[in-house]
């Protein structure tokens, strides 16, 4: 099979990844074989020939064609550059003739095209040694692209695994149980601190809320984004930033002369507060937010500890309450928080195809495939790669 068939058949789209490696690895398997009948060092030895006497063919072919003095001094060139490398050539070696019989092909006063041509067809019984060597590397470079194709592979059924297995968790839940129970909590909470962020933001200074942004950079649940450095420089050591984050955006619409009544540097101002607008602006109750569906008791738990030096800053004793109200649906064993969290996210995250996939069996089924399709290629990848 020639070098583009062979692709053909393992790149092919309808050829699965693990098909794809097994028929790259066979390929490569088969044209080691055919170097080892003939003996490595034979084929090696008898395709490093070939190839020198082509380049030789390939180096004249322009230059030693024709009737000039070049054309001649370039012909005797070759001709005793070819006569020297097939009486180098040892005895044993094989398609020996064919070197022999390349080199009666331009023994002439005087070449054309055609006499290079036809020493170049007296040197294929030579040329299928080096044949044999390329197709071994070509099937190598593709029995090295079929293992990086399975390793992708493995990781997207990683990933196909994990969803399916998320998928018949959720098939599980209690799909009529009680969830407002824990969404009426967080949905109070979320409106408090919604509120309370918007109230900070109208009355704390921008070094003040700042320094809030900083903090937040130790507590990993809480996703405030960080000022940028100019920025945050600005608001910590210039007397502008005692001014609330409203105020900068609005002085930052003012004319020059105008500003120069409200800051030491007008300029300072417009380049470090104009330009960073929709950062500002973005300054809101987000991270601090409870998402619906929540998470597992854990998460939540960790989430409400981080949050709480936070929300006790910006909403005071009624934000804190809010939160702990929250936190206490874990511990409630009235409400028993897993089973109905993982009732919310069902709803929230069933689609109605993917009910009825559950429902069918399709999902266990696929997912029963997928781990048996990991399993084939992990034991496929854990042959060695040719030397």
């Amino acid at each position: 099979m020639s070098h583009s068939a062979h692709s053909s058949a393992t790149n092919d789209q309808s050829h699965s990844p693990l098909e794809a490696l097994e028929a790259a690895r066979e390929r490569f398997e088969q044209a080691q074989q055919r170097i080892d009948e003939q003996g490595t060092a034979t084929v090696e030895d008898a395709a490093e020939a070939y190839r020198n006497a082509a380049t030789l063919l390939e180096n004249y072919v322009d230059r030693a064609t024709g009737t000039g003095r070049e054309n001649f001094k370039a012909y005797v060139e070759l001709e005793g550059q070819f006569a020297t490398l097939v009486e180098n050539l040892p005895d044993d070696l094989r398609g020996r003739e064919a070197f022999e019989d390349a080199l009666d092909a331009i023994d002439k006063r005087r070449l054309s095209e055609s006499d290079f041509e036809a020493a170049h067809a007296k040197l294929e019984p030579a040329e299928r040694y080096d044949d044999l060597l390329t197709e071994r590397e070509d099937a190598r470079e593709e029995l090295e692209n079929a293992r990086t194709a399975a390793g992708v592979r493995l990781r997207e059924i990683d990933d196909e695994l994990a969803e399916h297995e998320r998928l018949l968790e959720l098939a599980n839940a209690d799909l009529d149980a009680p969830v407002e129970r824990l969404r009426e909590p967080i949905e109070t909470y979320n409106e408090e601190i919604r509120e309370a962020v918007e109230t900070y933001r109208l009355e704390a200074s921008a070094r003040e809320v700042f320094a809030l942004l900083e903090r937040s950079r130790w507590y990993p649940f809480v996703e405030y984004e960080h000022p940028p450095d100019d920025l945050r420089a600005y608001v910590t050591d210039d007397p502008a930033g005692e001014y609330t984050i409203p105020e900068l955006l609005e002085y930052a619409e003012y004319s020059r002369s105008k500003l120069d009544h409200y800051v030491d540097d007008a300029d300072l101002l417009k380049r470090r507060v104009a330009t960073q607008r929709t950062f500002l602006d973005n300054i809101d109750a987000e991270a601090l937010l409870i998402e619906w569906p929540p998470g597992p008791a854990g998460e939540l738990r960790r989430r409400v500890r981080e949050y709480r030096p936070f929300v006790e800053r910006i909403a005071g004793e009624d934000g804190v309450v809010a939160l702990q109200n929250v936190r206490a649906l874990i511990f409630d064993p009235e409400i028993d928080y897993d089973r109905l969290q993982t009732a919310a996210q069902a709803v929230a995250q069933l689609t109605p195809a993917e009910r009825e996939r559950l429902a069918s069996g399709q999902v266990a089924d696929e997912l029963e495939a997928l781990r048996e399709e990991r399993a084939q290629l992990e034991a496929a990848l854990e042959v060695d790669d040719p030397i």
